[in-house]
C-alpha cells in the first residue's frame, strides 16, 4: 500500500496515467469503446475546441445586437394595416378569429402565471407609420428612419418564435434552452468554443452594454455554461480609462513588476493545473490571467475611439445626447471587429427589470425614445462596414426576446408575444433586401417558413464556417432542436 494514499486515491492516480499514457492494450480498447458510447468517432464526432471553420466561413466576426424587453415587430420591421381596419374589435369579431384556436399556442411553456404573458383579443391599431425602403420594397415603420435607409442591405425574418412568454425568453433567445431547462452555452460561447480567436490580445467574445436583470437569465445570456468560463463573453466598458474592472494596472506598480507579478501567478497556477489537470476553472484561470495581462494594452486603445474622424463620429450620433451612448457602443462593436474580435454581443434596454422595451403601457412614446436611440447608430455601424470593406465578412444580427400582442394591454400599450415576430441580419454572406417568412394578417402566429431560435443561431454558426452539428460535448446531450437548421433560404 503506498505510505501516504488511500487505495482508491491511488487507483485513480495510476488509472488516469495508464489511459493517458498507454497506446496498447486493453485500456486503450476499453477507452475507445467509452469514447465511441459517447460521440467521439462516430458521424457526430465533437469539434475540438478552436478547430474550425469547419467549412469556408462566409463571415469572419459577429456584432450581436439584443434589444431587451421586447421590440414591437407590427411597429417595426412588420407592419400590418389589418390593425388599423379592426382597432378595437375582438380577434373574435375579426375573419382572423382562428388564431386563437391554433396549435401554434400550445407551444408555450409557462414559468408561473402572472398578469403578463398574456393573450389580448381587443386588436390595438398601429401607433406609426410605414413605407416601403429602397430598390427591395422592405416595409419599415417610421421610427426606423436610418436604418430604413440600408433596407436592400437588411434580411427580415418575420417568422420567429419561441417557447417562454415572460422574459426568460430572453435567456432562451441566447442558449435556446427555456429556463425550465436549466443554463446552457450561449450561442457566443459557441462560436468561440468552435473557431477560437484571431487576436490573442483580446477576448474572443465581448460584450458591451448592460446585460439582462437577474430575474431574466441575468449574466447567463453570455454564458458558456458547461463549456468552461474561458469560453464565456467578457464585459468592456467603453471607458479607456478603466475598460475592464479589476484589470488596470493598480496605481504606483510599474509595468515590469507586473510582469513579474503574472509571472508568479503563472507558476504558482501551473503548479495547480498540474496537479488538477482535469479541472476547467483552473485552466481557464490560467488562460485568463494571461489575457488579462496583454488586455491591458490592447482593450483601452480600442475602446478610445478619439482617433476616429469627426465625421465617422457623427455618423455614429456621438454628437447627440440621444444617441450617443449607444452609439458609442456601435463604434468600439466595429473597432474590435476590426481588430479580429469573433462576437461581440451588445445590450440595449436594460433597465434592472424585464427590459427598456417592455412596453405594457405607453408604447407610443416607449418605443419612440428607444428607436430613436439605437436607430441612427445601428444605421452608422452599417454604413461604416460597407465603406471600410467589412460588412462582407462581419454579420449583424439585430434580435429582442419576442414581440408584441396585437391586442392591447391596458388602453395604450402591448403585451409579451412569442408566439411570432421578428429579427433581422445584415452582411456575412446573407441576402439583402429580403423579407423571408410571415406572420399572419394581425401579427399573430408566425405562420410561412417558421423558424425557433436555434434555428438563427445554425444559421450565425453556418456563415462563421462551423458545423453546427458538431458543436456538442461529451456525456451532454442536444437534442435536435437544440441545435437547429441554417435558414437556407436567407444565404447568398
Amino acid at each position: 500500500m503506498h505510505p501516504t494514499k488511500t487505495a482508491t486515491e491511488f487507483d485513480v492516480v495510476t488509472r488516469r496515467a495508464f489511459l493517458q499514457h498507454s497506446g496498447l492494450g486493453f485500456g486503450s480498447l476499453a477507452l475507445s469503446a467509452l469514447l465511441a458510447r459517447d460521440g467521439w468517432g462516430s458521424d457526430l464526432t465533437p469539434a475540438i475546441p478552436g478547430d474550425g471553420p469547419h467549412i469556408a466561413p462566409k463571415a469572419k466576426s459577429v456584432i450581436w445586437l439584443f434589444m431587451i424587453g421586447g421590440t414591437s415587430h407590427m411597429e417595426s420591421f412588420d407592419p400590418k394595416p389589418a390593425l388599423n381596419q379592426y382597432a378595437g374589435k375582438t380577434i373574435e369579431e375579426t375573419p382572423y378569429a382562428d388564431v386563437l384556436k391554433s396549435p401554434f399556442l400550445a407551444n408555450e411553456r409557462v414559468v408561473a402565471p402572472d398578469a403578463n404573458g398574456q393573450i389580448r383579443t381587443t386588436l390595438y391599431p398601429m401607433q406609426v407609420g410605414w413605407k416601403k425602403w429602397g430598390q427591395s420594397g422592405l416595409e419599415i415603420s417610421d421610427w426606423w428612419p436610418n436604418l430604413a435607409q440600408y433596407a436592400d442591405d437588411l434580411c427580415l425574418v418575420r417568422s420567429m418564435w419561441t417557447e417562454d412568454s415572460n422574459h426568460g425568453a430572453q435567456l432562451q433567445f441566447h442558449s435556446g434552452k427555456h429556463r425550465l431547462d436549466g443554463f446552457h452555452p450561449t450561442i457566443g460561447s459557441w462560436a468561440s468554443y468552435g473557431l477560437g480567436t484571431l487576436n490573442q490580445n483580446l477576448p474572443q467574445f465581448v460584450v458591451l452594454g448592460t446585460p439582462l436583470a437577474d430575474c431574466c437569465g441575468g449574466q447567463e445570456a453570455h454564458r458558456a455554461s458547461y463549456l468552461g468560463p474561458q469560453y464565456d463573453g467578457v464585459r468592456l466598458a467603453v471607458d479607456p480609462k478603466n475598460p475592464l474592472p479589476y484589470a488596470s494596472r493598480p496605481a504606483g506598480m510599474t509595468l515590469d513588476a507586473q510582469r513579474d507579478q503574472f509571472e508568479l501567478l503563472h507558476q504558482l497556477n501551473q503548479l495547480t493545473a498540474q496537479q488538477y489537470p482535469d479541472d476547467p476553472t483552473i485552466l481557464a484561470r490560467v488562460k485568463s490571467y494571461e489575457l488579462a495581462f496583454r488586455m491591458q494594452t490592447a482593450v483601452p486603445e480600442v475602446v478610445n475611439y478619439a482617433d476616429e474622424t469627426a465625421e465617422t463620429q457623427t455618423r455614429y450620433g456621438l454628437d447627440r445626447k440621444e444617441t450617443k451612448s449607444f452609439g458609442e457602443q456601435m463604434l468600439v462593436a466595429r473597432r474590435l471587429v476590426e481588430r479580429g474580435v469573433r462576437f461581440v454581443q451588445v445590450y440595449h434596454g436594460s433597465n434592472g427589470g424585464a427590459g427598456g422595451w417592455d412596453a405594457h403601457g405607453n408604447l407610443k412614446n416607449n418605443h419612440v425614445q428607444n428607436s430613436t436611440a439605437v436607430d441612427q447608430p445601428i444605421a452608422g455601424l452599417i454604413h461604416d462596414l460597407k465603406q471600410r470593406g467589412l460588412l462582407d465578412e462581419t454579420l449583424v444580427v439585430w434580435a429582442t426576446e419576442f414581440g408584441r400582442t396585437p391586442g392591447s394591454q391596458g388602453s395604450d400599450g402591448r403585451d409579451h408575444h412569442p408566439y411570432g415576430f421578428s429579427i433581422w441580419l445584415a452582411g456575412g454572406g446573407v441576402k439583402g433586401g429580403l423579407a423571408h417568412g410571415k406572420t399572419d394578417e394581425v401579427g399573430f402566429h408566425a405562420v410561412e417558413h417558421r423558424h425557433y431560435v436555434t434555428d438563427l443561431h445554425a444559421t450565425v454558426l453556418h456563415q462563421l464556417g462551423l458545423h453546427h452539428r458538431q458543436l456538442f460535448v461529451p456525456n451532454r446531450v442536444r437534442l435536435e432542436r437544440d441545435f437547429g437548421s441554417p435558414i437556407t433560404e436567407i444565404l447568398a
